[in-house]
């Protein structure tokens, strides 16, 4: 009878033990996938069509020059803008490439809330897009203050840093020497989460009038 009882006990200590391993491996597994991210991008960027990246479901949707089908820099950077499901507030000094202006507009109508801070002076020069985005209906604020809005980051769904020296140009991207940062690390992204809540509460128009 002890012998009978001894088996069944090393029988169902070795099945919670198998049981155990499953777990453990799923779970690592699990936290395997969700690395955290870490990714710089360097500009000019390798010259390539993106518009697959804004119709993935559609099979041969541009017959432009442009090679088809490459992962360059700028496109890196378009999907990792177009990650967004909830949130994307975006700080950019200056901001006049068409590209990422349709990146911001299709955010906007699939219902993702899109804010904008920009500087006053650049966003009134020609090609810039800014009013392009207020047209659509995006919230965008400009410095009331005289210090010069000169940061180039956005945050994506409050998880993902974007940041470095690349204004929003079609010449930093195709001309300029430039780097970005992508970040999901808790101890960065906080910062400039903070940082675009005191400037978007900064540059309130209507507090701005009212103290007049």
């Amino acid at each position: 009878m002890s012998v009978l009882w001894t088996v069944k006990v090393v029988g169902l200590g070795a099945a919670a033990l198998t049981l155990s391993l499953e777990l453990l491996g799923r779970l690592f597994g699990r936290l395997k996938q969700r690395r955290t991210l870490n990714e710089v991008l360097f500009f000019p960027s390798d010259m390539a069509c993106v518009e697959h990246i804004f119709t993935p479901t559609t099979t041969h949707s541009c017959f432009c020059p442009l090679p088809h089908g490459v992962e360059t820099s700028f496109s890196r950077l378009l999907r990792h803008i177009l990650s967004a499901s909830s949130s994307l507030d975006l700080c950019i000094f200056s901001f006049s490439n068409m590209d990422l202006c349709r990146a911001v507009l299709l955010l906007h109508s699939k219902g993702v809330t899109v804010r904008v801070v920009s500087d006053k002076n650049y966003s009134a020069i020609t090609g810039s897009q800014i009013g392009v985005l207020r047209k659509a209906g995006i919230c965008v604020r400009c410095d009331v203050v005289s210090v010069c809005m000169h940061h180039k980051f956005a945050v994506v769904d409050s998880r993902l840093l974007i940041t470095g020296s690349l204004n929003w140009t079609l010449t930093a991207v195709q001309s300029n020497a430039e780097n970005v940062l992508l970040t999901e690390e808790p101890d960065l992204v906080q910062p400039f989460i903070k940082e675009f809540h005191r400037l978007w509460v900064l540059n309130d128009p209507t507090q701005y009038y009212q103290n007049q």
